[in-house]
């Protein structure tokens, strides 16, 4: 895929950074109007009331029945709440959940998340010293998010095995197009998941800890949307966090741009440059999804009540390297998480880069992963460069 821009070596093949319908099969093309102005997107997301949420955890296709029976036999259900709420019942959860995730919250998170990395990178050491390869996606991205996520709002996370499995399984059930036979698989693997979370929902809900689902629980909110919240921050809050990041480092390592992340004056500007480029071109999330509830027009197009949208929040044509004003959306929906998905990806990458200063890509064309709304590097593979210098030896780190 030829790219628009020259500035970020991840954009040039990150499938969903050219026309959405491209990117999609014909059964999403033939349920979704894809809308990639930016202009036209902003204005649909400010209004609301007549472009609803309401099937933001809908998945992408229609499931087999043999999907739905595995998905029924644990009674999995997620009512509307937050993301996928309007009006009343979205404000009343947003304002306990913005909460946990204050900018003054959200920046005392910075010294964990340097320590961590440097930690991550001191245990990386013995590998490339060996010669051997390292992928970053797995051993970096994927680790710090779900601890970040613990510690700002004190609820459980499943262990890493089963936690990548079950919310990587659950995006691509939810924001795929699996075959039916694949369909079993993740249902299989999302009902897992589901009956987990109730059990540690019940758990948090009990502890007197101003965990985030005991809050909600005191302010009203039943457990089914509890769980409902619970399951969208494993799967999309996390996840797209850890996607974020191998994007960052993958267009950070292929653009040349590693030592300047690394400097130890301008390496944290030169690291808000690529994160931001990253969010404007090659988003983790570049779309999301409304559905029309009433007749409409928008900047001279008409809608009809039903119609199900996706929306472009980064990439594209219409799009610029300076300007990631759309990628955790806009209006009374805009994420919740941008603060801290913003610094921790600036931080993982200003501290790898300083840790790590002599690696190198094995492969500048990854095969990417992509969904409906998701997008990412599959891996992000790297080993030490002919003639570098040994990695820097980084003593203690975070738990």
């Amino acid at each position: 895929m030829s790219c628009p821009f020259a500035t970020a070596a991840a954009v040039q093949s990150a499938p969903l950074a050219g026309p959405l319908p491209a990117a999609y099969p014909e059964a999403v093309n033939r349920r979704y109007r894809s809308i990639e102005d930016p202009a036209v997107v902003r204005q649909i997301l400010r209004r609301a009331e007549e472009f609803t949420p309401a099937n933001a955890l809908s998945t992408a296709i229609a499931l087999s029945p043999a999907a739905l029976r595995i998905l029924a036999s644990v009674r999995f259900a997620l009512p509307p709440v937050l993301a996928s709420a309007s009006g009343q019942a979205h404000m009343s959860v947003r304002r306990v959940v913005a909460g946990f995730f204050s900018p003054a919250k959200v920046q005392a998170q910075g010294s964990f998340i340097e320590e961590r990395v440097r930690g991550i990178c001191a245990e990386l050491e013995e590998t490339y010293r060996a010669g051997g390869t390292v992928d970053l996606a797995d051993r970096l991205a994927a680790v710090v998010p779900p601890e970040v996520m613990q510690k700002l709002t004190g609820i459980p996370v499943p262990p890493m095995e089963f936690l990548k499995r079950w919310s990587q399984h659950s995006l691509e059930l939810f924001w795929g197009w699996p075959d039916e036979q694949r369909q079993l698989v993740l249902a299989t693997s999302a009902a897992e998941f589901f009956v987990w979370l109730v059990g540690a929902v019940d758990e948090s809900v009990g502890r007197e800890d101003g965990n985030l689902y005991a809050t909600l629980h005191r302010a009203g909110v039943d457990q089914r949307r509890i769980v409902s919240l619970g399951y969208f921050l494993a799967i999309a809050g996390q996840e797209t966090t850890t996607m974020l990041i191998q994007t960052a480092v993958f267009g950070a390592l292929a653009d040349g741009r590693w030592d300047s992340c690394a400097d130890p004056q301008t390496g944290g500007q030169a690291s808000k440059d690529v994160v931001r480029e990253a969010l404007a071109l090659a988003s983790s999330v570049p779309t999301w999804r409304r559905i029309t509830a009433v007749d409409a027009e928008v900047g001279g197009e008409s809608f009809r009540a039903g119609d199900e949208l996706v929306l472009r929040l980064s990439g594209g044509m219409p799009g610029s390297p300076d300007d990631d004003s759309l990628a955790f959306g806009y209006g009374i929906h805009r994420c919740l998480g941008a603060g801290i998905a913003r610094l921790e990806t600036e931080l993982v990458l200003s501290a790898t880069a300083r840790a790590l200063p002599g690696i190198e890509l094995l492969d500048r064309e990854p095969r990417w992963n992509h969904l409906l709304s998701f997008q990412t590097p599959a891996d992000v593979k790297t080993r030490l460069q002919d003639g570098a210098p040994m990695p820097r030896s980084q003593k203690g780190h975070a738990k």
